[in-house]
């Protein structure tokens, strides 16, 4: 139960030196009374509009992640219960069409709920489990203004400092929330909480960084709330911005009494799922390792492996290195190819840099790759192996990259694989194709996911036309496609696809 604040003595404003120590107890008091007593707040119910990105899918490394508009917005907080019922309708609206997702056609709505330890997504009136968000989607319960200060007041290692940043006397309260976030929220002059922050675990940017900032406070029925919502997720190092989500709220009520939030069946079983991969022989010595939503291919040399991708996270790249040893046991595996830097197709590369494999990816990657994604100490919450190694891995040794500006030709002599950069793309600007010549296969990520030959076939979009002007730019002889999404596909279906037929 949250240690209820109190709040029957008034506290005059707090005057200390800057970095001086404050009673924390007190610090919480003078916010309670500032922002409504949110000891006595039992549930929040908030709605506007806006906008919200798709974090990990910008447009390269160095850009912002790409943003959709949210033409209505609503959050239901129970405090109570520990639940969360959060609906957005997003649409491309005037933002550029570029990076993961866009451009995004018509409007789509989502509902996240969240309910204990249990999360869940409903698409189109289905509850989807999602067991791998719920701890987070928990933790940002107790990041919203009145839930960090009952967060706070029930922490038993909360304390409170006073400083002085850009001109203004703030209070930073940090506690412990769940037994290992450490979260920092910063009071101001006024007693406001106006940013919480802490650091969850991303597979590709380690101890990312969670932060949610509080403006334009509005008193709304004797409790204040702020009118402002930004959001921002990822790591400041070489990125600007990571602006996740900005909310401006139009109505805000207390004490709305909901529903509790009912855990449906599949979602109280569900289980974040075991990584199971399957290898298939394409051709001599080339296997696709599938399995789940994103697959791998495997290339044998006279006297190593090349694979070409290695996405989502560690779990899935050791059960497909563990597949190729038993594959191919007397060969190492020399290379990992990066068809592009978004998280969900580059979160595994870490543990095969590892085990001393040479990244080949774009050369719009190096920077970030080298100074934050492949940097072996910054890993805390979910350490890997390679944050296991320092001190032994230091980081002017990691990685080992080869940085493809236009094409690049992996050989043993004998066999080749050309990777090329995709031109005149808006999915990525970082993207590589794999071609077999010999095998004619090609290997592409996002552009063209085979479908099963049981379905109709998907319409042409901008990504399929971009790899069908970028095979005939580069006079690629392909008969067959694998994607690291969907299946195999004949090269003569997909024309038939681009080609409207």
């Amino acid at each position: 139960m949250l240690r209820t604040l109190a709040v029957l003595v008034a506290v005059t404003a707090l005057a200390a030196a800057p970095g001086a120590a404050q009673d924390v107890d007190a610090v919480l008091q003078a916010a309670a009374e500032a922002m409504g007593d949110p000891a006595s707040l039992s549930s929040i119910e908030y709605s506007g509009t806006g906008w919200v990105a798709n974090v990990g899918q910008n447009f390269t490394p160095a850009d912002d992640w790409p943003r959709f508009e949210v033409s209505a917005y609503s959050r239901t907080i129970d405090y109570d219960r520990a639940s969360s019922v959060e609906t957005h309708t997003r649409r491309q609206g005037d933002y550029p069409p570029r990076g993961g997702g866009a451009p995004l056609v018509g409007e789509q709505t989502r509902t996240l709920l969240t309910s204990g330890e249990h999360s869940w997504m409903l698409i189109g009136g289905n509850a989807v489990p999602r067991p791998q968000d719920a701890e987070v989607r928990q933790l940002d319960i107790w990041m919203s203004p009145h839930g960090f200060l009952q967060a706070a007041a029930a922490a038993d290692d909360a304390s409170a400092v006073e400083l002085m940043l850009e001109g203004r006397p703030l209070t930073i309260v940090t506690f412990t929330a769940m037994g290992r976030y450490r979260v920092n929220g910063t009071i101001n002059e006024d007693n406001l909480v106006e940013r919480v922050l802490t650091w969850v675990p991303h597979p590709v940017l380690g101890d990312m960084i969670y932060d949610h900032r509080y403006t334009e406070y509005r008193d709304f029925d004797g409790v204040m709330f702020p009118t402002v919502l930004h959001s921002h997720q990822g790591d400041p190092a070489l990125q600007p911005g990571h602006n996740s989500m900005e909310i401006t709220v139009s109505e805000f009520r207390a004490n709305v009494e909901p529903e509790a939030v009912e855990v449906p069946d599949a979602v109280a079983e569900a289980e974040v799922p075991p990584v199971v991969v399957r290898s298939t022989q394409m051709a001599s010595g080339v296997w696709r390792v599938s399995g789940g939503t994103h697959h791998s291919v495997a290339v044998e040399f006279n006297d190593f492996i090349a694979v070409v991708e290695a996405p989502q996270n560690e779990a899935r790249s050791l059960s497909v290195i563990a597949e190729l040893r038993r594959r191919v046991p007397d060969k190492p595996i020399r290379y990992v190819v990066n068809t592009h830097h978004h998280a969900d197709h580059s979160g595994g590369l870490r543990t095969y840099v590892a085990q001393s494999a040479t990244v080949i990816t774009h050369e719009a990657n190096g920077d970030f790759y080298r100074n934050v994604f492949f940097h072996p100490g910054t890993r805390s919450l979910e350490p890997d192996i390679l944050s296991s190694l320092m001190p032994w891995f230091a980081p002017n040794r990691v990685p080992a990259m080869e940085l493809v500006s236009d094409r690049y030709t992996l050989t043993d002599g004998e066999r080749e694989m050309h990777l090329y950069a995709v031109e005149d793309l808006g999915h990525t600007g970082t993207m590589l194709i794999a071609h077999l010549p010999a095998e004619r296969i090609l290997i592409n990520a996002d552009l063209y996911s085979p479908p099963r030959p049981d379905l109709d076939p998907p319409a042409a979009n901008a990504n399929m036309r971009a790899l069908a002007a970028n095979i005939e730019r580069l006079d690629l002889d392909v008969a067959r496609h694998v994607g690291v999404h969907g299946l195999v596909g004949s090269h003569v279906d997909f024309l038939r696809i681009v080609n409207g037929q």
